[in-house]
């Protein structure tokens, strides 16, 4: 995996930014948790030690999940509906506390035809992942920003850099969302001083906003699943508005 996201052990507080132990003991949510990569996901964080809330659409899909990674906790929402959202963050807060970190995982693929063939149906369909995203964050942000190591990432496209015309729709949707990312990023960022020499606003946490790009899920779920893991044994300052491809060996 890349060296950026595995930095020898430091010492040191993480509420300063600094590296952490780890996962273990940390509450974390994955969206879009009943996908190949999510289960994947969803087994690498409870065997590192982690708390672990599944989020998914079909109950019968979340139902299976819980069966097959033990300890999880799954919840049902429509993630594109605010309200359902919120309710979902009470539900969770009641259950396991605040959170520590989000692993956005809503997405899928729509396109083809050319520039003619970008549909607005396929774009509406797409845009649910975006739509999704920007709810599920600010719905947990106060968790996240006030966590001593807030982590939250997505799953990108290395189309943002090379787009097609054939998936023109798609990669729109992938750069709003990293555009979105970078935004977190800057909210996680230390707050300015004032005159006195004192934080405005808030005292900064370990927190950081993290894009993971592939040319395909497939085949890289276990690839994915080590990469999130590693967030928390990462410095955040180092990782906070990166961005990083995922390969297969």
């Amino acid at each position: 995996m890349p060296e950026s996201l595995t930095p020898e052990p430091v010492e040191g507080n993480a509420s300063t930014g600094s590296a952490t132990e780890g996962v273990a003991g940390r509450t974390v949510l994955i969206a879009g948790a009943t996908s190949a990569s999510g289960r994947a996901v969803a087994r690498a964080l409870v065997d590192a030690g982690a708390r672990v809330v599944v989020v998914g659409s079909d109950q019968g899909r979340i139902d299976a999940l819980e069966a097959d990674v033990p300890g999880v906790i799954g919840e049902r929402a429509d993630l594109t509906d605010e309200d359902h959202v919120l309710e979902l963050a009470m539900r969770v807060h009641g259950q396991a506390g605040d959170i520590d970190g989000v692993i956005h995982l809503v997405g899928g693929w729509r396109g083809g035809g050319g520039i003619p063939g970008q549909t607005d149906e396929d774009y509406r369909v797409l845009e649910r992942s975006f739509t999704a995203l920007r709810h599920v964050s600010r719905a947990f942000w106060s968790d996240l920003v006030t966590s001593t190591a807030g982590r939250i990432a997505i799953v990108s496209s290395t189309t943002v850099e090379s787009p097609t015309a054939g998936g023109a729709n798609y990669t729109a949707v992938k750069a709003a969302s990293e555009s979105w990312m970078r935004s977190l990023a800057k909210g996680f960022a230390p707050r300015p001083v004032d005159e006195a020499g004192a934080l405005q606003e808030r005292e900064p946490g370990g927190g950081a906003a993290v894009v993971f790009r592939v040319t395909s899920l497939s085949g890289l779920e276990e690839r994915l699943a080590a990469s999130v893991v590693d967030l928390w044994r990462a410095d955040a300052a180092g990782l906070n508005g990166s961005v990083t491809e995922l390969v297969a060996d």
